[in-house]
């Protein structure tokens, strides 16, 4: 069993009937949870996804997306530090061609960090990182 990182994308698609990869994630997201060892994400793709569903499904659908990530005991939230986010600025200057989110590269430390290789994920830059989005 391994971890998976969920990255903002993942999140949203689960919570929004209307997003193009929603019937996508909701048939996988089920699977993951039985199958991996932990799903982690963190503290900032938690707030950039409260704040797209906020912005596309209103106040009930934010808050019952945070609630479902708090009560689950599979899903462990991973929060920005000072060494992750130093390496991450190293990847924004270092992928100049590439317009990686200040997010995605603290994302990619963090999966670095925690050797994960996988992400639920629709965003292409996990590929262009040498990861693997899943679907």
């Amino acid at each position: 069993m391994e971890d998976i990182f969920i990255d903002t994308g993942g999140w949203v698609a689960l919570a929004d009937e209307d997003d193009v990869h929603h019937k996508e994630a909701t048939y996988l997201f089920p699977s993951l949870l039985k199958t991996c060892k932990g799903l982690l994400t963190s503290n900032l793709v938690v707030a950039e996804s409260y704040i797209l569903i906020l912005k596309e499904l209103g106040h009930n659908a934010a808050v019952a997306f945070l609630d479902k990530i708090n009560s689950s005991p599979k899903i462990i939230r991973i929060h920005s530090s000072y060494d992750l986010e130093k390496e991450a600025e190293q990847i924004l200057k270092k992928f100049r061609d590439q317009d990686f989110s200040y997010t995605d590269a603290v994302s990619f430390s963090i999966m670095k960090t925690h050797k994960i290789k996988k992400a639920f994920s629709f965003d292409k830059h996990f590929q262009t990182m040498g990861l693997t989005r899943i679907p």
